[in-house]
């Protein structure tokens, strides 16, 4: 089955001989691979370019181990670039797999991986690419490194657009099985429930449980699973390490330190299985420095980590909503609108939360995730935190419901779930 992802494909063809290494990072089994080795080997083999001036090195696959020393990795590729004459591309899978424990571990011991890639850079006729699944040394220290040489191209499972026309069931079972399953494309394929259920099972422990572990030297596995779970358990709520140190003390669970909680959160966002979003004060124009919110790039995996029992759709929805903003290139925070009088004039002071606040170059809009809008009481609640922002940006509310998409008098816009998934310009409606 070929699925479409046309929307990474357009961005690597644009960029393209750019004197840049590429860098196409995200979570594992999102389809960075087939992305790079499939969509955009077929893309150069369909302008002309032949199959030996393509040089393609899984470093995840046995037959290429022993490419997981630098050094040896550079001898093979400059091996494989026969005519100078010729331009050549470097596909190179996994990359991290490259870079030794103690050069992770140990911050005065150079990386010899970006030793190589900075050799090949100097090349004239060789257009490097590389994907990885751990953003610190793939994303932030690349990004250093190379000082505008390195041009990252970050990958998600697959949006509900690009997974609802592969399914094909009709929207609405397509929806469902999207909040339970997620986004890794690899489910597509799998035959029915109990399929789908024990590969995202198996791909927790096999692939990134034990990925986390040795990566990080985590000894404690016990402890960074109760850790996901809680997350798991409360995904999209305000948290910090603190109150998930309480949670560990109230629950009667092994106590975890808050600088290990701390340094665990941080190993999941650089390995892309949860994205912290922070808070920003509106009106204060500030960012709020805790509590923030954390929510799982796959929704599958979520739940599998939770065995499958907590299916809390409204939760979902909006976990799915900010997933579908990343991927769509936005910036997204968390909001808060502090409000000093209530609708009678009379002083009060509390702070209303907008669930995304939304940002492109100077275009912003306010997002609020509704599953269900029973009634007008629901609908002012809603739109409450969003009538006491001072500004004219777009303000809108998602609704879980198939409703036309219309606009108050207030100015504030109602669209439904789908209309504002399947249509890539649904916030400009």
């Amino acid at each position: 089955m070929e699925i479409k992802r046309d929307r990474y494909l357009n961005k690597l063809i644009a960029k393209k001989n750019n004197g840049l290494i590429k860098v196409i990072t995200g979570i594992r089994r999102s389809g960075k691979s087939y992305l790079l080795f499939e969509l955009y080997y077929k893309y150069l083999l369909s302008i002309g370019i032949t199959e030996n001036y393509i040089i393609r090195i899984p470093l995840d696959d046995i037959e290429f181990e022993k490419y997981c020393d630098a050094y040896k990795l550079y001898e093979y590729i400059k091996s494989q670039i026969s005519d100078l004459t010729q331009q050549y591309y470097v596909f190179i899978d996994e990359a991290q797999y490259a870079i030794t424990k103690e050069e992770m571990r140990t911050p005065d011991v150079p990386i010899r991986l970006y030793g190589v890639l900075n050799s090949l850079l100097r090349k004239n006729n060789v257009d490097v690419y590389i994907t990885g699944s751990n953003s610190k040394f793939l994303s932030t220290d690349i990004m250093t490194e190379f000082r505008g040489r390195g041009d990252e191209i970050r990958i998600s499972p697959l949006a509900f657009s690009e997974f609802y026309p592969a399914c094909g069931k009709e929207k609405a079972d397509a929806w469902q099985e999207y909040l339970y399953f997620g986004g890794l494309p690899h489910i597509l394929s799998e035959a029915d429930y109990e399929a789908k259920s024990n590969y995202l099972s198996r791909l927790y422990q096999e692939i990134y449980m034990r990925d986390l572990c040795d990566r990080y030297d985590i000894l404690d596995k016990t402890g960074m699973e109760s850790l996901m779970k809680v997350i798991s358990s409360a995904v999209g709520s305000l948290s910090n390490p603190q109150k998930i140190a309480d949670t560990f003390k109230s629950s009667g669970e092994k106590a975890i330190s808050m600088p290990t909680i701390s340094n665990y959160l941080k190993y999941l966002e650089e390995s892309f299985l949860v994205s912290k979003v922070e808070r920003y004060d509106i009106k204060g124009r500030k960012y709020i420095s805790t509590p923030f919110k954390y929510y799982y790039m796959d929704l599958g995996l979520r739940n599998a980590l939770l065995n499958f029992r907590q299916f809390e759709e409204s939760h979902l929805m909006e976990n799915a909503i900010y997933n579908e903003l990343i991927y769509r290139g936005f910036n997204v925070d968390v909001g808060v609108v502090e409000v000093r009088k209530d609708d009678h004039g009379k002083k009060i002071r509390k702070k209303l939360e907008v669930d995304f606040v939304v940002n492109h170059a100077s275009q912003r809009y306010y997002i609020q995730s509704a599953f269900a809008l029973r009634d007008q009481e629901k609908i002012e609640q809603e739109q409450a935190s969003l009538l006491n922002i001072p500004d004219s940006f777009k303000k809108m509310i998602i609704s879980g419901s198939n409703t036309p998409i219309w606009r108050n008098e207030a100015g504030i816009t109602f669209i439904g779930l789908f209309d504002f998934l399947l249509n890539e310009n649904s916030l400009d409606f």
